[in-house]
């Protein structure tokens, strides 16, 4: 049971260190949701076609997430960190 609560706290940590990795999990799963419910109702597309293109906004979204979860991590790193930096360095 202890490793139940080590891996959980660590998706936690992980998950507030980076926030745009859970809302991309949860977009690929919402996509693939909706396609899976809008099978029926797909008209005369195949299903193949059908099928590529679920995957391509499952995958268009993940990587859209993970690119604006870098650019707020560069932010943080190299705009906030050192304003916040030379901050402490003025006060003192």
């Amino acid at each position: 049971m202890d490793s139940y609560d080590e891996q959980e706290s660590k998706f936690m940590r992980k998950a507030k260190e980076n926030p745009f990795v859970p809302a991309g999990m949860a977009g690929f799963f919402a996509i693939v949701g909706y396609g899976l419910y809008r099978l029926k109702s797909r008209g005369n597309m195949k299903m193949s076609v059908h099928l590529i293109h679920m995957r391509v906004a499952a995958q268009g979204f993940v990587v859209g997430a993970m690119t604006i979860g870098v650019l707020y991590s560069m932010y943080k790193d190299y705009i906030v960190k050192p304003r916040e930096l030379e901050k402490a360095q003025k006060t003192h």
